[in-house]
C-alpha cells in the first residue's frame, strides 16, 4: 500500500463514522465510571461511621510501648514413658517457645560459609 490509499481510506466516510462512535462509545463508558465513584462515596459517606476525635487511639499515660528483644528457645513437650500418664491438653503451655537463658546474641563465627554451599569450608 502506498500513501495515495492511506489517504483515501483515512478521507473515506465509513472510516470518520467508526472513529465517531468509537469515541462517543469511550466517552459513554468513561462517564458511566466517573458516576459509579461519585456514587460508591455517597453510600461510604451515609453508610459508615467515622469516629471521632475522642474516639481515636491515644498513646499511654506511660509513654509509647517500646520493643522488647530477648533470645528464646524452645520449650518442647515432654516425654511421657509407655507406662506413664498421658498428657493432658490444659497441662499444654500456651507458647512453643520460652525466654532462654543466654540473652548474648549469636553472632556470625569467623570460617563459617553462612549457607548451605556458599562456597566456604564450614566450621573445622
Amino acid at each position: 500500500m502506498n500513501t495515495a490509499t492511506y489517504a483515501e481510506l483515512a478521507a473515506s466516510s465509513d472510516h470518520a463514522v467508526a472513529v465517531t462512535i468509537a469515541f462517543v462509545g469511550g466517552l459513554i463508558v468513561a462517564c458511566a465510571l466517573i458516576w459509579a465513584v461519585r456514587v460508591g462515596m455517597q453510600v461510604m459517606d451515609k453508610d459508615t461511621h467515622h469516629p471521632a476525635p475522642e474516639e481515636q487511639p491515644h498513646m499511654p499515660d506511660t509513654g509509647p510501648v517500646r520493643e522488647m528483644r530477648e533470645m528464646r528457645e524452645p520449650d518442647d513437650v515432654p516425654v511421657v514413658a509407655r507406662d506413664g500418664q498421658r498428657l493432658m491438653p490444659h497441662e499444654l503451655h500456651r507458647a512453643s517457645t520460652r525466654t532462654g537463658k543466654d540473652q548474648k546474641p549469636r553472632r556470625w563465627s569467623p570460617g563459617s560459609s553462612g549457607s548451605f554451599g556458599g562456597g566456604g569450608l564450614g566450621r573445622t
